[in-house]
Parts: structure tokens; sequence; C-alpha cells
């Protein structure tokens, strides 16, 4: 499974060094967010690879709803837990550490799918398309609400996604960025990415991911411009 280099099972806990998390957001999303820097000092986890460890894991639902609610340091043992019941929240499955600790958290409804094909491919799109944040998506909705974040610091923050598929038998599956928003409420702004679920040329689903940012400040074309372009040159140096 391609996921295999970025974790390791120890005693039935999942383990995901700062090494093979930081590879995991640059290979396979494009993603230099610095939170993923092994030597960050807030370094955490992505949380697409939280994700799409627990897609391989439990199969793919027709409805799911992801929430993210704390950030996994280096090398953390995780339980990926399924409930005999869903509790009072709605919440199916979870990932935890051995404190009891709630890092994420599924509602999921409909069908489910464990076809590996069919898993693995929608955990690719859906990557490619989340790693697509920054700059691509975020720092045009920066520039139109005349907001950034603060450049020594910049702190986005994976909040929740979602999505419901019509269903779950595939020939050609791929996902579509349809709209994207952002409502500023002092200095933080709530980001949601919109993307729509295609098999061949028919729409069958659709979904969503919201991110928040924090630290606003006043748009700085010269600031802005330069942390862009420091961004992409990591990134070119990186896939040379």
């Amino acid at each position: 499974m391609f996921l295999d280099q970025f974790h390791r099972v120890e005693e039935g806990r999942v383990r995901i060094t700062a090494e093979q998390a930081s590879r995991f957001a640059k290979q396979m999303a494009g993603d230099y967010n610095p939170i993923h820097d092994p030597d960050a000092r807030r370094f955490c986890v992505p949380g697409d690879l939280l994700f799409s460890l627990l897609l391989a894991k439990f199969g793919l639902s027709q409805c799911m709803t992801i929430r993210f609610c704390g950030m996994v340091g280096n090398d953390v043992p995780l339980i990926f837990e399924a409930l005999e019941e869903p509790d009072e929240n709605g919440v199916s499955l979870l990932v935890r550490d051995e404190a009891g600790k709630v890092y994420l958290t599924v509602e999921r409804s409909g069908d489910t799918t464990h076809d590996e094909e069919v898993v693995a491919n929608f955990t690719r799109q859906y990557i490619a398309f989340s790693g697509r944040n920054f700059p691509h998506f975020l720092q045009p909705l920066m520039l139109e609400k005349g907001v950034m974040f603060n450049p020594a610091r910049p702190l986005v923050i994976y909040d929740s996604m979602g999505f419901c598929f019509e269903r779950l038998d595939i020939a050609d599956l791929h996902l579509d960025f349809v709209r994207s928003s952002l409502e500023v409420n002092g200095k933080r702004g709530d980001t949601l990415l919109e993307f729509g679920i295609h098999d061949g040329e028919q729409c069958i689903g659709s979904g969503s991911k919201k991110l928040v940012v924090s630290g606003l400040r006043d748009y700085c074309a010269e600031t802005m411009d330069a942390f862009v372009e420091s961004f992409e040159a990591l990134k070119r140096e990186a896939e040379a």
C-alpha cells in the first residue's frame, strides 16, 4: 500500500515520525506548510495522512464528515477505533492516543466500500486537491479580502472536511474544484474549499474542506509576493 512508507504499526498502535509526516506532506500533497517540517516548534502530522490511514483501515462510506480535534506530534502511538454504536454526536470512528485524547472524529452513513482500488484512488485524488491550499486557493482569497497571515508564523489549521457520494461503484473517479470562500472575523478567517466528485463525465457527489487561518493582518502585496516566491522555490527544489 502506498501509505506504508508514511507510518508503522507497533503493538497495534499506529506511529508516524516527523520525517514520515513531512515526506507525506511534500511528496503526496505538495504541501509545504512549515507546521509539517520535522524541526517546527509546533510540528503536527498532516490531517490528510490521518484521514488516509483511516480510510485504508475502515473503508470509504457514501457520506463522511471528518473533524480534526487536535495536533498529533512526532511518533505518538495512535489508536484507530471503530465504536460499536455511534455516540451522542453521531461519531462512529475516531483516532486517539493511549491517554484518551481524541485527534480526529468521523460521522458516516450509507454504504461502505473496502475496494482497495476505489479507496486508494479517492485518497490520492483528495490529497492532491487538498494539498493545493496555498498559494493556489488561499492567496487569491486573502488578496480579495485585503488580509493575510503572519508570514513569520503562517498558521493555517485544518478544521474539518466532508463529502457525499450518490454511489460507490465508480470506474473513473476524479475530483474537480467548484468554488472557494473566505469569511473574516477579526484576526481569524474561515476558508471553505468545495469540490465535485465525478465518475467520468457524471457528477456523483460533492464535498468541502474547511481551514482556519489565524493571526490575520492587512494584506501587503510585496510581503505576500516574497512569501509565495519562497514557497514555490522550496517546492521546485524538493521536486528537482
